[in-house]
């Protein structure tokens, strides 16, 4: 197997975007369902005038042009092209930092902390608290896709992600993300506690209540907490089916997601709607339209909406596995959205940090990049002296 890390650029073909184009205009639509709004879906009326806009305003050479503004990889490892950003910081004592997407996000999360992570002092910030960035497109996501073979789990892809370091030299690093990157975070942590200096992440770290909690149970967790486990089951009761499909049939979801733009678009803006905060405010006017689009284009222009499926919600592992605490220090932010809970954490984290906040939704660093980079900040300055060897 090579070893080798070879410069990367994004250059998509006029043809493919030719193609989507004439896809958009000869779509076909459905006819809108009773009341037409969110309860059954993506709402036609909204979700004609984003294709709308994507067909005669968005431009993809854009947003092209700012993901080539930064330097991007390939490397093969255990048998898979992994597609990354590396972003190098000016400062000399920079921490790596290895930033992980989930589902239904891609390495375009992450464009408006990239600055001020890397480049502090130039965005108000503290020079000391720079580092160099390390945003992996997941297994079978965008351009580390597809995959060629099973059993992807978060360990197997925690144990990518460390050789990945090590190819680039990174002796210790801190690991942060959200969604699957909150899974795979700690999980770096597990099997490299060495080399890992500490976690973040949003959203929370697992694992999550084992459902229904007894009374016993209930009774002993605070007014937020059981707030927190109402919406959990709110969501198993009333949001599950994707990942029922996506885990189940992820082959069978592709052929509609992987020819049809606007089937692409809305599968992922329903979860745009649902996990932005707040949750009655239409995704477009929370997140700017080109950054929704640019997302879905990841996804769309790479062909990866199976494969992503399949690698994000068919685990070769239970939900709800106990894990070993890794012992590395452990930092989260929970936003508004968000439904982490300390206590349940704390059984497979070693929790240092962790913050509350009555704001933004799911896809942090897209919403709340100032908060999610001042709390990145915060959390690593109680790690820095330990990375010594980075």
């Amino acid at each position: 197997m090579s070893t080798e890390i070879t410069p990367f650029r994004i250059d998509i073909p006029q043809r493919q975007l030719d193609d989507l184009r004439a896809r958009l205009d000869g779509a076909r639509w459905p006819a809108p369902l009773p009341g037409d709004d969110w309860d059954t879906g993506v709402p036609v009326n909204w979700l004609r005038e984003l294709v709308d806009y994507w067909r005669t305003e968005y431009d993809w050479r854009v947003v092209e042009s700012v993901l080539n503004s930064y330097p991007q990889f390939t490397t093969e490892i255990d048998e898979q092209r992994i597609h990354f950003l590396h972003i190098r910081s000016a400062e000399p004592e920079a921490v790596p930092l290895l930033m992980t997407h989930g589902w239904p996000g891609s390495i375009v999360e992450f464009l408006d902390v990239i600055g001020p992570l890397t480049d502090p002092g130039a965005h108000g910030g503290n020079p000391n608290d720079a580092f160099h960035l390390v945003i992996p497109s997941l297994p079978g996501f965008g351009f580390s896709g597809p995959v060629t073979d099973s059993g992807w789990t978060t360990e197997r892809i925690a144990r990518t992600w460390d050789e990945l370091m090590r190819r680039l030299g990174y002796d210790r690093y801190g690991v942060q993300g959200g969604d699957i990157g909150a899974a795979v975070s700690p999980e770096v942590g597990r099997v490299a506690p060495d080399r890992v200096i500490g976690v973040h992440v949003n959203g929370g770290p697992g694992p999550m209540p084992q459902l229904p909690l007894s009374e016993q149970e209930l009774a002993e967790l605070t007014g937020m907490e059981r707030d927190r486990v109402q919406r959990i089951e709110a969501f198993m009761n009333e949001e599950f089916g994707y990942i029922a499909v996506q885990s189940t049939r992820p082959q069978a979801l592709a052929y509609g997601l992987v020819d049809s733009p606007v089937g692409q678009l809305a599968w992922i803006m329903d979860k745009f709607r649902e996990w932005t905060h707040p949750r009655n405010v239409l995704p477009d006017k929370i997140l700017d339209r080109d950054r929704l689009l640019n997302n879905v284009m990841i996804y769309w222009l790479t062909e990866t909406a199976g494969s992503a499926a399949y690698v994000g919600y068919a685990q070769e592992q239970p939900w709800g596995a106990v894990q070993q605490n890794s012992g590395v220090p452990t930092g989260a932010i929970i936003f508004a959205h968000d439904v982490g809970i300390r206590r349940y954490a704390e059984t497979e984290n070693t929790i240092t940090h962790w913050v509350e906040l009555d704001r933004g939704g799911h896809f942090a660093a897209m919403e709340e990049p100032q908060l999610l980079t001042d709390d990145i900040r915060e959390f690593f300055r109680t790690v820095r002296s330990d990375r010594a060897g980075a």
